[in-house]
Parts: structure tokens; sequence; C-alpha cells
């Protein structure tokens, strides 16, 4: 018995004696009871009712890979060469790097309902609730070298802010690596933005010849706000605008999206998505803090050219940023 088939049985949001669980887990109503108390751990929130027996206190939408693969388009499906549904992972991303390194791991895709050591750009540990966030990652092959794949990560950044648009949502671009949206649930920015998802791009291989790139995107769909409080910024879901867009739908879409992406991407480059990525900025002529190690300037930011480089202004003229250890934040 795993967790992900315990949470299954009680997603269908009725009650559950603990021995029905265990004649349909196979297991003890001890072992049963053991599992339940590890629910409470991953911040599933759970009633018990003598009686009755167990349910979860709120319904999860669990992820379905057959519903999720049924909803893609004739492109897409030809382009997918497996899609993996895990309950529990360390990391999505290393999970198609091993891929790799098995001699597999193209047009694969790998979504997880909770990643328990998940890494954002700089090293930075990504945790996550069971079962409230979308964690995605997809394995592509490329036959060119590195400098082909300048702006991949702005791109993928695109496709979702172009999904979340389909369902009337606003967000917008936070160069290189985040998707925001407005804090305010009626779409103005005027009152900032919360920070809806992170992209990381992991390339193995050549640098001038054929490569291997994993690239992983956490979205946050519906976070309990006890966990909101424990993130040191700002923070989106997709629930505050959209309640009725489900995860498997949104995965579907996105996948839509990225495998033709990918798919395209060495012949367009991103000169093909420079226009829809420029138009989503969230910081465009604002002020910006820009931090390169210890170092800390406020600028103005442009636009980003045709090789995803961020244009800013500062007090010695225009300047170029090219990624690497360079984040932008924006100033209130």
């Amino acid at each position: 018995m795993t967790i992900g088939e315990l949470i299954r049985l009680l997603s269908d949001g009725e009650f559950h004696s603990g021995q029905q669980l265990g004649e349909k887990l196979g297991v003890s109503r001890a072992a049963v009871w053991k599992q339940l108390r590890k629910l409470e751990d991953l911040g599933i929130a759970m009633e018990a009712v003598k009686g009755q027996g167990y349910r979860l206190a709120q319904p999860l939408e669990l992820l379905d890979g057959p519903s999720i693969v049924s909803a893609l388009g004739p492109d897409a499906r030809h382009l997918l060469t497996r899609l993996f549904v895990e309950d529990t992972l360390p990391s999505s991303n290393e999970f198609l790097r091993e891929r790799f390194r098995q001699g597999a791991g193209h047009g694969e895709v790998c979504l997880v309902e909770q990643q328990s050591a998940g890494r954002g750009r700089r090293g930075r540990v990504w945790t996550t609730p069971w079962g409230r966030t979308l964690m995605c990652s997809i394995g592509w092959r490329f036959e060119s070298g590195v400098v082909a794949l300048e702006g991949l990560s702005l791109a993928i950044g695109v496709v979702l802010a172009q999904v979340l648009e389909r369902h009337g949502l606003r967000p917008a671009l936070k160069w290189p690596n985040d998707v925001l949206l407005p804090k305010d649930p009626l779409g103005s920015a005027s009152q900032g933005y919360g920070k809806l998802a992170g992209i990381l791009v992991e390339i193995s291989g050549d640098a001038a010849g054929p490569c291997e790139v994993v690239l992983g995107m956490g979205i946050n769909v519906d976070l309990p706000e006890e966990f909101r409080a424990t993130i040191d910024q700002p923070v989106a879901c997709v629930h505050d605008h959209a309640q009725g867009l489900t995860r498997n739908r949104l995965a579907a879409e996105l996948l839509d999206g990225l495998l033709a992406m990918l798919a395209g991407f060495e012949e367009q480059r991103f000169a093909a998505w420079q226009y829809a990525w420029n138009r989503l900025h969230a910081f465009a002529g604002c002020e910006v803090e820009v931090i390169r190690g210890e170092h800390h300037d406020i600028m103005v930011a442009g636009e980003v050219d045709d090789s995803g480089n961020l244009w800013v202004r500062g007090d010695g003229g225009h300047e170029r940023l090219v990624g690497g250890e360079i984040s932008v934040r924006g100033r209130p």
C-alpha cells in the first residue's frame, strides 16, 4: 500500500472505515492507521467521524495519465514518447535525467504529485504540498548545440502564459524564469504580482553538438493558506483566478503547447517567441533590482532581444543581461 493508493480511495469525498480501507488495500487496519497519520505530515487534512470512518477534509483532484493523454491533440500525441505519473519523487527533473542516462528520455514527460527534493534556479529548494501543484518535466534531445537553445526557458514561460490567457487569466513574465499573476484576483497588477510558476532548464551533452535537455516547471494550482505562510515571497495560484481549471486539463493543454514548441525550436529559435514574451513582460520600463552575486544595482528594464537576453539601462548606459547567476526583481 502506498500513500497514493490510500489518497485515491479517499478522494471520492465519502467516509471510509479503517476496515473497508484495509480490505480494499489488502492490509491490516493498523497499517491503514499508520498511513493515515502520514497524511497529516503531507499537509492533507482529514476528517474522522466515529461510526463512519475517514475522509479528506477537502477534495483533491489526482493526476490521471490516461485522461491527460486522451485530451492531447494528434500532433502532441505523436510527439509524446511516454508519460509517467508518479506519486512522490525527489525530483521529476532528475527522474528524466536518469532516463537519458539509460538511453531513453526524448519526448518523455514526468508529472509528480509531490517532490521531496525539487530544485529551482541557483540551487534553491522547491518543496510542494501533495496534489496541490502541477510539477512537470519534459525530456528532449536537440541535434544543435547550446547556442541554438538560447531563450528556451523564456519560450516555456510564454507557452504557459498563453494557456492561462485562454482561461481568462492575466499572467506576466519575469526575466528569466518566472511566471507571475496579479495579487488582485480581478486581474489588476496595481497591487503587484505573486509568483505562479518557476522554470528550470538543465542541459547536458556537447556544447557544439547534440545535447539533451530536461525542462521542469512547478505551477501553483491550489496552495493551502498555511503553506503559503511558509514561503518567503508573494505567491499566486491558478485557483485564485480560475477555480474551474483542473490540473488534468491544465497538464494536457500545457503539454500540447510545449511539445509543439520543442519540436520547432531548433529551426525557429527564440526569435519566434520574442514578441510574445515582450508583450507579457511584467517590468518593461520599470525600475528593477539587478542582482549579480553580492552586487545589487537599480536599473530600468527594457525588452528582451532575439536571444532572450534582457536589456537594462543604468547610470553607465545600456547593458545586456545574459542570464547565468543574474536575478532581476521588480521594485515596488
